[in-house]
């Protein structure tokens, strides 16, 4: 019953502060609250969905670096998050997540099997999501293990339930090692119908999201004796080590690995990839050139530098965004 009353007061004040352009001052007095009841409301009523957001600017271009990445790569969509250089990594992170979970919604519907590739980026974005119910969605983590690479004590069942509860959806674990010590324990994995059925509906996944990774975020694949040996690695996608042309499929660290055939990511009508940050700079070129994606939210440094790596021409550094 007191979340009915909230929901109703939420719903109120929602609509006489954006439809009729109140001033909270006057919201509270006519509901007989305080104007800080009101702030907490409509705080409440943006966490919870029930207020969505938009920017429509009719003279919107894309960015010099939004462009030249979208057409380097033949990607379908980039959005650059402008964050300045000096606010650290961590800021960075921060607001691609933040942008990452708005641009998931947009595409999320009734219907669909979204793909989640387990990672710390792809967390922090599951925390940033805003409540969308969905008739029929189903959530499928597409790459093994119990933690999520990065976070300590943070499990992948947590990831998965969260944003399977935002869309009101089924979630679907895939309950196996990142990594197997045997090559036989695999295949003999693999034969399992819960495994089968977990394959299965990631085979069928309508949308995906997941972020490169290096190889310094997972401390267990740090001391792979195996990785000393395989030089030309530059990350992992989806738990699928890489090199930096995007090729896989010949590195034998993937026999072992639990991760899908990258050829799921090239089937797969819309694959979000959110990146941030310049250690995981080497690993994103190897996704895009591998073209394992075709929408890219990145942080502002970080696309710059990838810009240099592969362009002679120069964006500037002095714009409106100051930071």
């Amino acid at each position: 019953m007191e979340n009915d009353q909230q929901l109703d007061k939420a719903l109120q004040a929602a609509q006489m502060y954006y439809f009729q352009n109140l001033p909270m001052k006057r919201i509270a007095s006519e509901l007989q609250v305080s104007h800080s009841t009101i702030s907490r409301l409509l705080t409440w009523a943006r966490n919870e969905g029930l207020i969505e957001i938009r920017i429509n600017d009719a003279r919107r271009r894309s960015s010099p670096l939004e462009e030249l990445i979208k057409l380097h790569f033949k990607l379908k969509a980039v959005k650059v998050v402008p964050v300045a250089e000096v606010a650290g990594e961590n800021v960075w992170r921060d607001r691609v997540a933040r942008v990452a979970a708005n641009y998931l919604n947009q595409f999320m519907g009734p219907d669909m099997i979204l793909g989640v590739a387990v990672s710390h980026m792809v967390n922090q974005i599951s925390a940033c999501l805003t409540p969308k119910s969905l008739l029929n969605a189903q959530i499928v983590q597409l790459n093994g293990g119990e933690y999520v690479p990065g976070l300590a004590r943070e499990q992948a069942g947590n990831l998965i339930a969260h944003v399977a509860n935002n869309y009101e959806g089924i979630g679907h674990l895939f309950s196996v090692p990142s990594f197997f010590d045997f090559l036989e324990t695999r295949e003999v994995l693999w034969k399992e119908s819960s495994i089968q059925r977990i394959l299965e509906l990631q085979n069928r996944s309508n949308l995906i999201l997941f972020s490169p990774e290096s190889i310094q975020d997972n401390d267990r694949l740090k001391r792979l004796p195996q990785l000393k040996e395989q030089t030309d690695v530059v990350g992992l996608v989806s738990n699928i080590f890489i090199r930096e042309d995007g090729s896989y499929d010949d590195i034998e660290l993937n026999q072992q690995a639990c991760g899908p055939d990258l050829t799921l990511f090239h089937q797969v009508e819309r694959v979000i990839c959110a990146a941030s940050g310049l250690k995981h700079l080497e690993c994103l070129k190897g996704a895009l050139n591998g073209r394992y994606l075709t929408d890219l939210i990145i942080d502002e440094p970080t696309a710059r530098r990838l810009v240099d790596s592969f362009s002679d021409i120069k964006i500037s550094t002095n714009r409106a965004f100051s930071g």
